[in-house]
């Protein structure tokens, strides 16, 4: 399409016998260009390519409902491939500056999770298309009762689907569907969506009214596309190919014409065709009984019946071979020999051929399911030139609202079905009228078509895309203040910096609706401190005017933050340990192991927890711990990234932390903010008003563990508080988008921006600082936080060290789905330690091949 200049599809890579070699092929171009003068026109890395990703077993090809602990991997995969088509393409088209998607699109539930994931790395723009839903097929294997919830589960894994189908709600700008339908029957299922509610909040939106920080993703209409431009409707009739009451094939006739025409005593009447498998859900039975007593349409029409392929009806699934034999004893009992045509075999390839004997015939395309999602053959009918009967449940409304090509029914109505047939039979001028219509109007259904409203609809995003304030160098992308005037910024808060790290903060009034009220002017002071980090951290990193040119590039490399870069390897030491003592003596255990790696500059570290940053510097001065012993600190379950810098000359007020609000920003999409504070704290407080008049309070806020990016909330009685996957639906019914973790062993719980978490900040600094993942080992503990699965799995190396957080396995008790339905425990990647003690960690990094012996 115009203006689109590379489209790529990111799949798996598969290299097995049992499927084509072509599945092994890192890259394939779609449409291949092969002038030159077009490569020159168009550019080098145009098109649309299919990227192959390799994740999971290399050498098998597996179900998709087992790929579930390897998403991570492909994330990681997918990411490396985007930043450097991103480089690539900056240096083709982009003056040298990176260029980005403007949109990830993930197609079904697993792919939804993946473009979750790399859509909040990236800070990039979202949409989704679920074609198949999970809670819809839930339902619907529960209502067939062979199943129970548990075993479906196992099958088909089916919570963690539905989960992914929630996330996707939760990160989606647009959610493209194919019906109505599938919107107001099946998305409303979900807790993330709900049809009133999304109508409400758009159209406070266009009164520019506030939402509270409540979002919906956009539903959008855009049907399949189809290509037609193969397609020849013919407008000659029956009288070519029949001599009197008999067919007579022309040697151009499809083969398939006469394996139908054989069925009929009367080949010359016009052909009611139904195109299904024998699915009661399609409804063929219905349809049957209808044509069977209307005499006037048995008169007028014959039925066929296409209902797959069979050998013997014995051998078909027991559900079909049902549906199969009341169909025949029906044929039986209404003596329908002669009138109904059911072929046994038919290929792909036979369909059209089908389509063209129906219209040929002047007959009638009827789908009578008693609910059909969208619609397919439908839109295929018309643009053979046949009229329509179809249900009126699902996507034959809209499609009928499109091309007004026939007459919608009461799939339950056996009458109306019979009715609408002989109508459409009876009368030549409205069956020419409904022809005309659908031939006229099917380019509305064309690829051409689709794409247009597609990007339209894209380009409807609003741009986003990884942006920082500062440049790799440190050098500032605008002309910074000087560094006088960042100082005295500093000296004019440094106290309320100070306060911060050690663990004070203004406190609010006891009254909550005091508190409340005085919430927006918390931020303030908030926003107050973020700017003078950020003034300061241009005078740490920025050019030093008034200085020597020495002393500026000195200051420059004594910067933390490209040190990641530089790194051989980065232990991320993500562990909830039940104690201080066990958190630092495990720290210092691990610094000791490579002790030496660690002095050359070959080993940096990353410090991964729920905590504070003003905690992690008390936890720090209490194991006598320097924070420049690691290069980053990830804080509040993943909302927050600070630096720790040397340059203690042009920090006066002697903070050693540097906040990264470019993280901020990346994190922001879709953050409740105060909207989502308030409910917060309602729902804290309809929490401890069914607690026993005498008890203390269950959970109360935590003003000093909340950031303007972590919303912190102390539990008392853990067991009292339901569990996670509760409050987390909670607000999504509220449409309020967040990650909700319950930490420290079930006695704190932070909310968090919906795309933020510990392993959401590794991969953004991969993106900002070039962060090796495959180069990164995470040490963990035997459970952890809620967020404990998203640390294991992916391209890193990953250490369990079993003892440490066993207790906190009671917050994992009420899971939707089992973790080893997503945590691959059996890579290569995972090493399991029985004891934390220096020589088994020593020997698990042998392991992994991260130390040599």
């Amino acid at each position: 399409m115009p203006g689109v200049y590379r489209v790529d599809l990111l799949t798996r890579q598969v290299s097995a016998p049992e499927v084509d070699w072509s599945y092994g092929e890192p890259t394939e171009m779609l449409n291949p260009i092969t002038f030159e003068s077009s490569i020159q026109e168009i550019g080098e890395s145009s098109g649309a390519y299919i990227i192959r990703i390799p994740f999971g077993p290399r050498d098998q090809y597996i179900p998709k409902e087992l790929l579930w602990p390897h998403i991570p991997e492909f994330v990681d995969g997918a990411l490396s491939h985007l930043i450097q088509m991103s480089k690539v393409l900056g240096e083709q088209i982009g003056n040298g500056q990176p260029v980005w998607p403007i949109a990830i699109h993930g197609h079904y539930a697993d792919a939804g999770d993946s473009a979750c994931l790399l859509s909040g790395a990236l800070n990039v723009p979202m949409l989704f298309t679920g074609h198949s839903l999970g809670r819809d097929k839930l339902e619907q294997l529960l209502t067939q009762g062979r199943q129970s919830r548990e075993e479906i589960n196992a099958t088909y894994k089916i919570m963690r689907r539905i989960e992914a189908e929630e996330l996707s709600l939760d990160a989606s700008e647009i959610v493209v569907t194919s019906t109505r339908q599938e919107i107001e029957q099946q998305w409303r299922l979900y807790d993330g969506f709900d049809p009133l509610l999304e109508r409400k909040l758009r159209a406070r939106i266009k009164r520019n009214v506030s939402c509270y920080g409540r979002f919906m993703p956009k539903m959008v209409i855009i049907p399949p596309g189809m290509e037609f431009h193969h397609i020849e409707p013919h407008d000659g009739d029956i009288d070519g190919i029949c001599e009197g009451n008999e067919y007579k094939p022309a040697s151009a006739d499809p083969p398939i014409w006469a394996e139908i025409m054989r069925f009929f005593s009367n080949p010359r009447k016009p052909i009611i065709l139904a195109l299904a498998r024998p699915d009661p859900k399609k409804n063929i039975v219905t349809l049957v009984k209808a044509f069977g007593e209307c005499r006037p349409l048995r008169e007028l029409a014959n039925l066929t019946l296409i209902m797959g392929n069979r050998d013997a009806i014995d051998e078909m699934p027991s559900t079909n071979s049902s549906v199969l034999l009341s169909i025949l004893k029906l044929i039986d009992k209404y003596d329908l020999y002669g009138q109904v045509a059911y072929p046994k075999h038919h290929k792909q390839s036979d369909v059209p051929d089908i389509y063209r004997l129906a219209a040929k015939t002047k007959g009638v395309f009827i789908n009578p399911a008693f609910i059909e999602p969208f619609g397919l053959t439908l839109i295929e009918a018309a643009a053979h030139g046949l009229p329509i009967v179809a249900t009126k449940n699902g996507g034959p409304v809209d499609i009928h609202r499109v091309l007004d090509n026939g007459l919608l029914v009461d799939p339950h109505d056996q009458q109306s079905i019979a009715n609408a047939l002989l109508k459409l039979v009876a009368d030549r001028q409205l069956w020419a009228k409904c022809r005309q219509n659908g031939l006229k109007n099917i380019h509305l259904f064309s690829w051409p078509e689709h794409c247009k409203t597609y990007l339209s609809r894209v380009l409807s995003c609003k741009s986003r895309h990884p942006q920082w304030r500062r440049q790799e160098n440190g050098l500032e992308t605008s002309e910074s203040d000087s560094p006088n005037d960042s100082l005295r910024d500093i000296q004019d808060i440094s106290l309320n910096l100070k306060l911060s790290l050690d663990g004070e903060k203004i406190e609010g009034s006891g009254n909550l609706d005091t508190a409340l009220d005085s919430e927006e002017n918390i931020v303030d002071e908030k926003r107050k401190i973020e700017n003078a980090v950020l003034t300061w951290t241009k005078g740490v990193l920025g050019d030093k005017r008034d200085g020597s040119a020495e002393k500026s590039e000195q200051n420059s490399s004594n910067s933390k933050f490209p040190a990641l870069r530089r790194r051989n390897y980065i232990f991320v030491i993500a562990l909830d340990c039940d104690a201080d003592d066990d958190f630092l003596g495990t720290i210092k255990r691990i610094l000791e192991v490579v002790e030496k790696e660690k002095n050359a500059g070959s080993v940096g570290f990353i410090l991964s927890t729920s905590l504070t940053i003003s905690e992690i510097h008390s936890l720090l001065l209490l194991g006598k711990l320097s924070p420049l012993d690691f290069d980053a600190f990830i804080c509040n379950s993943g909302s927050e990234l600070y630096y720790p810098s040397s340059n203690s000359e042009d920090n006066p007020s002697g903070i050693s932390f540097v906040l990264d609000l470019d993280y901020h920003s990346h994190i922001e999409y879709r953050w409740g903010g105060e909207g989502l504070r308030k409910t917060l704290v309602r729902w804290a407080v309809s929490i401890n008003d069914k607690a026993e008049k005498n008890e203390a309070e269950i959970i109360t806020e935590d003003d000093l563990g909340s950031t303007t990016h972590c919303y912190a909330f102390k539990v008392k009685e853990a067991a009292l508080i339901s569990p996670v996957k509760e409050l987390r639906k909670l607000m999504r019914i509220q449409a309020l988008r967040c990650n909700v973790v319950y930490c420290q062993n079930g006695n704190k719980i932070n909310v968090i921006p919906v795309l933020a978490s510990r392993s959401q900040a590794l991969r953004y600094l991969y993106v900002r600082w070039g962060m090796d993942l495959s180069k990164t080992v995470v040490f963990v503990g035997e459970c952890g936080d809620t967020d404990y699965e998203g640390l294991l799995g992916g391209v890193h190396k990953s250490v369990v060290m079993k003892g440490i957080c066993s207790n906190a396995g009671n917050l994992h008790t009420n899971r939707s789905y089992p973790l080893e339905d997503v945590v691959p425990f059996d890579s290569p990647n995972i090493v399991q330690i029985e004891s934390c003690d220096s020589d088994k960690i020593r020997a698990s990094l042998m392991q992994l091949e991260v130390l040599k012996e």
